[in-house]
C-alpha cells in the first residue's frame, strides 16, 4: 500500500513550490493550516452552533452573548449563513484593544468565502456593555455591506452585543 503524502494531493503548480520549502518548514506549516482550517467544537456551556437557524438578531446574539461574556476586548466574528439561514456557528475575524478592534472587508469575506457562506452576520461586543453603536462602527459596516454587495455575499445585519443587551443595525433601520 502507497503512503499518501501532502505532495501528492497539491496541484502540480503548487507542488513545485512546496518542494522549495525545507522539511521542516513543509512540517510546521502543514501543522498550522490544520489548525487554521479545522472547526473547533464549542466549549462546555456554550450554544452548539452547528446548523443552527438565525432567524432574527435576537437568534444571533443568544448565540453569540456567551462568547462575548468572556472577553475583555473588542472581538469582531461573523456568522455565516447558509440559503437557509442556518449557521455552522461564529467565526472569530479580529481581536482588538480595551475599546477597538481592526476590520478589513478582505478578512471577513475571505472566511465568508471558505465557509460557503449566502450571506454573513456581522458581531462584535462592546466590553464596557453598552451596545451603542459608535462612528467608527457604523462606517465599517458601510464599508462591509458594500463589499458583500460586490462579492454577492449580502450583509443582513450587524449585533453589537452588550452586557445583558444587543443593538442591531437592521432593527434600527441603519443597514
Amino acid at each position: 500500500m502507497s503512503q499518501l503524502t501532502l505532495s501528492a494531493l497539491l496541484p502540480a503548480r503548487a507542488r513545485v513550490a512546496h518542494e522549495r520549502v525545507p522539511r521542516a518548514s513543509r512540517r510546521q506549516l502543514g501543522a498550522l493550516r490544520l489548525v487554521r482550517e479545522t472547526r473547533f467544537p464549542a466549549p462546555d456551556g456554550y450554544p452548539d452552533a452547528q446548523g443552527t437557524p438565525i432567524r432574527s438578531p435576537r437568534d444571533a446574539w443568544q448565540l453569540l452573548a456567551p462568547y462575548a461574556a468572556r472577553e475583555t476586548a473588542e472581538v469582531f466574528w461573523i456568522l455565516p449563513l447558509d440559503a437557509q439561514h442556518r449557521t455552522p456557528g461564529p467565526i472569530e475575524i479580529t481581536r482588538g484593544i480595551l475599546n477597538a478592534s481592526l476590520v478589513h472587508p478582505r478578512e471577513v469575506f475571505r472566511a465568508a468565502i471558505v465557509a460557503g457562506a449566502a450571506a454573513v452576520i456581522l458581531a462584535h461586543q462592546h466590553p464596557s456593555g453598552d451596545p451603542t453603536p459608535s462612528s467608527a462602527d457604523r462606517d465599517i459596516t458601510e464599508q462591509l455591506a458594500a463589499a458583500g454587495r460586490l462579492l454577492d455575499i449580502p450583509v443582513h445585519d450587524h449585533v453589537i452585543i452588550g452586557a445583558g443587551r444587543y443593538a442591531s443595525f437592521a432593527e434600527a433601520g441603519l443597514l
